[in-house]
């Protein structure tokens, strides 16, 4: 059946010309005799239409249910709903409820529309104004949240990755801040609903056989473009869409709608300027809350944690909320690690966050295959502002200079200078490993005969015997194996991988090496400098300007006589 009004359709559209819709259109809106024209001029509106008569059709629409769309009922509003009472027995109040059904129709074509490959962009702008004036004037003048709702909803179940329709909001209609509001209240439900299927059906597909990961792509593509409040909430001036919204919403008084969706409908006709960026925090975070429990597919994934420090964390109500969420990537190793470890800096040292296993966790990503990662400049910048606290424990300390003075042996040159500047800076901000600069083994350091022998026994040239007084082989005791820096051993090794840099094949690391010892010499020498000048050897500790009255020098006395000299006052 369907197949056949399809083609009667087609036929139909087929025989009518351009002229005929704009006289279909002018007796609609000349007089509610022609009210029959209305289901002709809805059947236009579909993308297999020419754009033309979509265009022509979508004009007389808006003209002819903009001054009626106030007064029209709720769309929850169904006259079998419940039993007839005299104002639904009304035929004006039939009418109104066709009307109704009629738009909610025409909604939906608009956002087919909007969202289809087969339409034309300029179509696309045309309907996106057209949806926009109905969510400014729908809800009896104030924001209209449920075709903007369905608006979002349409763009996130798209079976295409067309993003032309979300950059269109962006530039024409996010700067208004009861769009970006309601915005986040739609991410939100379609996020919680998405989390809710996965859950309850197990799968990866939609009832459509869409993909739910295509559904993530394209919620992180709105959430990740809708500007966030700038400055201070308390910030008045921003424009509202929707104009001042406190008029009446007649919608609000149909019986038998749920609580939310009341309140829903309260907050669409008391939000203001005001009030909105007061309320924009919260909203901003649940949606974001609720878009990161969903299974973020890894290119998603990755790119949330890349801007999550700067594009979400400054604008959340309370930032630790995401404290599970990152410890989970940080746990998780390799280039998610180090991509979390920004928002979870950020949450430890700006929002007091208590991590216990984060020196751990980050001793154990240093890998050779940081120092080729393509975020490996900033996880080095914060690796070396996580190790400057002078809290920091020496066995600690000690560990990570010893660790990257290890890995300085095994990685390309410019690796080997950023690890050169790090322990430079270790060792300059931590005293107390000052000893790991130079040290010996300690059974050859104290000349034990039975370790020359033990050295001696085990050298494979017997040419170098007579060198192996002066060259004893020494052991080092760190463990590199070990991922727990507590058990590696680090305060009892030294520092010999950079004294190997001296020798290296780049000439920039062997210069910056030297640099590194002479600046460590040089504080050596500072540190064992007097503290004071005297041009002659004292003879006393106090100077006697110091103590008018009294003098410290020593005078000579008689064998019986053992007092004090004392200065007489004058």
């Amino acid at each position: 059946m369907a197949s056949v009004l399809s083609k009667k359709q087609k036929k139909k559209q087929k025989n009518t010309t351009l002229s005929h819709l704009k006289t279909l259109g002018h007796d609609l809106l000349s007089s509610r005799a022609h009210i029959n024209n209305l289901p002709t001029l809805l059947s236009f509106v579909s993308s297999a239409s020419p754009p033309q008569y979509v265009l022509e059709s979508l004009l007389s629409l808006q003209a002819f249910f903009t001054p009626v769309l106030p007064d029209l009922p709720s769309a929850s509003t169904k006259p079998s709903a419940a039993p007839l009472t005299d104002s639904q027995d009304d035929p004006e109040f039939i009418y109104r409820t066709w009307l109704r059904a009629k738009f909610d129709e025409f909604v939906k074509s608009l956002i087919d529309i909007s969202v289809s490959p087969q339409s034309d962009e300029t179509l696309k702008e045309v309907v996106l104004d057209t949806l926009m004036e109905f969510v400014k004037l729908g809800s009896g003048g104030g924001f209209n949240s449920a075709i903007h709702h369905k608006l979002i909803y349409g763009i996130v179940h798209s079976t295409t990755p067309d993003t032309f329709v979300v950059d269109l909001l962006v530039s024409k209609y996010f700067k208004y801040i009861d769009v970006r509001y309601f915005t986040y209240i739609s991410v939100e439900k379609i996020s919680r609903t998405l989390e809710e299927k996965d859950v309850s059906d197990g799968n990866n597909r939609s009832p459509s056989g869409e993909s739910t990961e295509n559904f993530i792509h394209k919620i992180h593509y709105i959430l990740s473009r809708v500007p966030p409040l700038e400055g201070t909430v308390d910030k008045t001036d921003y424009d509202m869409w929707s104009g001042s919204g406190e008029s009446e919403n007649s919608s609000g008084k149909q019986k038998g709608e749920d609580k939310k969706t009341k309140s829903e409908q309260h907050t669409s006709k008391t939000l203001t300027a005001a009030n909105g960026t007061k309320r924009m925090k919260l909203k901003f975070t649940k949606a974001w809350i609720s878009f990161l429990r969903l299974p973020l597919p890894l290119d998603v994934y990755k790119e949330v944690l890349v801007n999550l420090h700067q594009a979400v964390i400054p604008y959340l109500s309370n930032p630790v909320m995401l404290c599970d969420f990152l410890t989970r990537s940080y746990d998780i190793g390799g280039v998610i690690s180090v991509m979390a470890l920004s928002s979870l800096y950020v949450l430890m040292t700006q929002h007091g966050l208590e991590y216990p296993n984060f020196f751990e966790k980050l001793y154990a990503l240093l890998v050779p295959s940081i120092f080729m990662a393509k975020h490996r400049s900033k996880f080095l910048q914060l690796l070396d502002s996580c190790l400057k606290s002078p809290l920091l424990p020496a066995y600690l300390a000690a560990a990570f200079a010893k660790k990257l003075s290890r890995l300085s042996i095994s990685v390309p040159p410019s690796g080997a200078l950023v690890i050169v500047a790090l322990i430079h800076n270790l060792l300059r901000r931590h005293p107390s490993i000052n000893c790991l600069v130079h040290r010996e083994d300690e059974e050859t350091a104290k000349g034990d005969p039975e370790a020359d022998k033990r050295v001696s026994n085990n050298s494979a040239d017997p040419r170098t015997d007579a060198d192996v007084s002066v060259k004893k082989l020494g052991v080092d005791h760190f463990n590199n194996e070990e991922n727990d820096p507590k058990k590696s051993k680090a305060m009892r090794s030294s520092l010999w991988e950079i004294d190997t840099l001296r020798h290296h094949y780049c000439p920039p690391v062997s210069r910056f090496v030297l640099s590194l010892e002479n600046d460590l010499t040089i504080r050596r020498r500072v540190k064992q400098v007097p503290l004071a000048f005297y041009k002659a050897t004292p003879t006393s500790l106090f100077s006697e300007s110091d103590f008018a009255g009294w003098t410290f020098k020593l005078e000579e006395l008689g064998e019986d006589d053992h007092t004090v000299a004392k200065r007489p006052r004058i």
